[in-house]
């Protein structure tokens, strides 16, 4: 059976080196895992951190919400993506999603906000890596006062107008770079910042509200001069992982290529039938982490093509029916989603 998804990693001669030279925690190789991700996404206010749920975490805390603060979000994504929002004691409100590309409908948004004018966040999932109205949520976003964060897990690497997922003009983006990711670090993610203030902030907010340039004194000893003003995370990248990150970033624009070649295959093969057609974007280029469809007869479709050596799954369910979260809304544009989409195998590992 060919998987949905296959951890990628590269040679890395260095490994047992940086294990033995006492310096593990973020420094040489975490700069330098965070500078090759701003070149290739053409920004510098990125950080990396040890989770995807820190990266978070660290985004959410710089916006400074308070608990039972109301935020939007898609039920269609990832409970990576969607735990943390309850850690941080927040309300999550659900808006619908367009059935046809797995992402927030702009118009459920804007009623979702009118209905609930105290939101002060819109968190946008780009669905298995498929972007989706970015321009229409930013400019909700603008129209409200109300800042938006892309959560881009899956979709690092997807275009959006011929701009890559974190090079746009969103307030937030955060990406994961969990084992199954593009790149994957083991774990970690990656927080970038539109405002140069949030991004400075970030950096205590994300080392536990310390200022490493004030932080000890001549003798190396903790300064008692030296205050800590902001609730911040333990959420730097150790060494090994920034190492991995920074080997795995040599072959990203590799991987990728070789997603969407076989995502282009899939093209080919779609064109024969009635009953399964593509997910599709509109001025997007998705990473295809996965190669999305849209089935009739989803289960039946699934078990053929798992029949034919191609694990095919729906990848996530719809959170909005978790009772963690209290906000059991009956969604028509997600549950017309759920029953028709499925997931088949895009990756570097299919001949």
């Amino acid at each position: 059976m060919i998987p949905l998804y296959k951890p990628f990693m590269p040679e890395l001669p260095l490994i047992n080196e940086i294990l033995h030279s006492g310096k593990l925690t973020y420094g040489k190789y975490g700069k330098e895992f965070e500078s090759m991700l701003g070149q290739f996404l053409g920004t510098s206010n990125l950080i990396v951190t040890n989770t995807f749920s820190n990266a978070i975490m660290v985004a959410i805390s710089c916006l400074e919400l308070k608990p039972g603060t109301k935020i939007i979000a898609s039920p269609m994504a990832c409970l990576a993506s969607t735990q943390p929002l309850l850690a941080l004691g927040l309300q999550v409100v659900w808006a619908d999603i367009d059935p046809k590309r797995g992402t927030l409908d702009p118009e459920s948004v804007k009623k979702t906000i009118q209905q609930n004018p105290d939101v002060k966040l819109i968190i946008h999932n780009h669905f298995c890596g498929y972007p989706g109205y970015i321009n229409e949520i930013n400019q909700i976003g603008r129209e409200f006062g109300i800042p938006v964060m892309d959560d881009g897990i899956e979709a690092f690497g997807s275009e959006y107008y011929g701009k890559l997922l974190g090079n746009l003009e969103t307030d937030i983006t955060v990406f994961s770079f969990g084992a199954v990711r593009i790149p994957n670090t083991i774990d970690g993610g990656a927080v970038i910042f539109n405002d140069t203030k949030l991004f400075e902030k970030s950096l205590l907010i994300r080392d536990s509200g310390i200022d490493r340039s004030k932080f000890r004194d001549e003798f190396g000893e903790i300064s008692t001069t030296c205050n800590i003003s902001l609730i911040g995370h333990a959420a730097t990248m150790p060494e090994i992982n920034s190492y991995i990150g920074s080997q795995q970033m040599l072959q990203v624009p590799k991987l990728i290529s070789e997603h969407r070649n076989n995502a282009k295959n899939w093209d080919k093969e779609f064109q024969l039938y009635n009953d399964i057609q593509p997910i599709e974007t509109p001025h997007a280029n998705p990473n295809y982490w996965v190669y999305g469809v849209l089935a009739e007869q989803k289960k039946e479709s699934m078990l053929k093509f798992r029949n034919k050596g191609f694990y095919a799954s729906g990848v996530h369910i719809n959170n909005n029916i978790y009772s963690v979260f209290g906000n059991n809304m009956d969604l028509s544009g997600v549950n017309e989603f759920r029953n028709h989409f499925l997931a088949l195998p895009s990756g570097c590992w299919i001949n």
